[in-house]
């Protein structure tokens, strides 16, 4: 009986010795998670929807159709979404893995019921829904999100940072509670900074006519964003861009459509930055989703939430060192937007979830 015993038990731990032996090091040391606002799966699966581009009326577009088909119009969807978000569909999509093609058994859906920003960025950087938040005005975030509990770990303190036109993500991560530097809204220009572009900045800030409060543009983020990381490198970067949903909720398909372009050649001309700063070449991770989907149809297009059916459909894509180019997912379990934060988490080698029972696992990308 000991000489059985003894052999299964040095069997297992054989077992044991030979998975931790082949288990490969995660090379991701930093992770960035962008967000488009509003930005729906049928334009990023699919590119300019049809309906929209051709109908004046229904799409509110400014801009003549000859130019717009110009852009954005071929009869292959496949080449149509490239048209629109080249960087996503050349390299995030190819390289990595993207979630949310319901067209092709890939679902990705938000948890909360509500389908609108605030409820979607608390799902995504906590990790769990909040059934008390139910209002963009909710005020200071309760729940700890992933940003705020790896800036108490020693490792990254000080190395996690928010950039985002929406002023309400100083609520949404609770800078003041957090102590999260957090750029957004009228913070984002640096009213301190005498430097000459520092000054040209808060002059084209104060001067242009904003889409939505106090909010700056996309563009005004981007240019801020990459000269901030000329001198900082943070090793956990959140970046949320919102001309798309402002453009959406104003009935300009023409104008979501320009945007949702260049929000993509922005991402593209972030990761080319980071690609040339050591500590971030070949050892980050970018995570690329948006907050809610839209509704569908020549109107509801427009808004987001529950009266606006889809609103609960996403799309997650994910790329790095230590995603498998796995491509467009296909025929695969339902995915959620509450598993994003401890994906981010578990990309650095960290377990959000352990400290947080009640948050969804990480997506199945972490690791190759």
């Amino acid at each position: 009986m000991m000489k059985r015993w003894l052999c299964a038990t040095l069997g297992v731990l054989a077992v044991l010795l030979a998975s931790t032996s082949d288990a490969v090091p995660l090379q991701t040391q930093n992770v960035v998670l962008v967000v488009l606002d509003g930005v729906r799966w049928q334009e990023v699966f699919s590119g300019a929807d049809p309906v929209l581009l051709n109908n004046a009326k229904a799409g509110g577009n400014w801009t003549p159709l000859k130019t717009l088909k110009a852009k954005y119009w071929n009869d292959d969807p496949l080449a149509r979404r490239k048209l629109l978000m080249p960087f996503l569909w050349e390299h995030a999509a190819v390289e990595g893995q993207i979630f949310g093609n319901q067209t092709l058994g890939s679902k990705a859906i938000v948890t909360n019921d509500q389908w609108f920003s605030y409820p979607g960025y608390n799902e995504m950087s906590s990790g769990v829904a909040d059934p008390n938040i139910r209002s963009n005005e909710f005020g200071p975030n309760p729940n700890t999100t992933v940003f705020e509990w790896l800036n108490g770990l020693p490792a990254y303190h000080g190395q996690v940072e928010i950039f985002g036109t929406w002023g309400t993500f100083h609520d949404i991560f609770n800078d003041r509670r957090s102590g999260l530097p957090v750029r957004a809204g009228s913070s984002v220009v640096d009213p301190t900074d005498s430097s000459a572009s520092g000054k040209q900045l808060l002059e084209l800030y104060r001067t242009t006519t904003r889409l939505e409060e106090e909010d700056p543009t996309d563009a005004m983020l981007h240019v801020v964003l990459r000269q901030h990381l000329e001198t900082h490198h943070p090793r956990v970067l959140f970046v949320g861009y919102g001309d798309t949903d402002n453009w959406a909720h104003m009935r300009r398909y023409d104008n979501v459509l320009d945007t949702a372009r260049s929000a993509d050649a922005f991402i593209a001309e972030l990761w080319a930055q980071l690609q040339q700063i050591p500590q971030y070449r070949d050892h980050t991770t970018l995570i690329i989703t948006t907050d809610h989907g839209r509704g569908g149809g020549r109107s509801l297009w427009r808004d987001h939430g529950t009266a606006q059916p889809g609103s609960n459909n996403v799309w997650i894509a994910v790329m790095g060192p230590d995603t498998a180019p796995l491509g467009e997912r296909r025929k695969v379990s339902t995915v959620t937007q509450s598993q994003i934060a401890a994906t981010l988490a578990a990309f650095l080698g960290e377990d959000y979830r352990g400290r947080f029972p009640k948050v969804a696992p990480p997506l199945p990308v972490v690791g190759k």
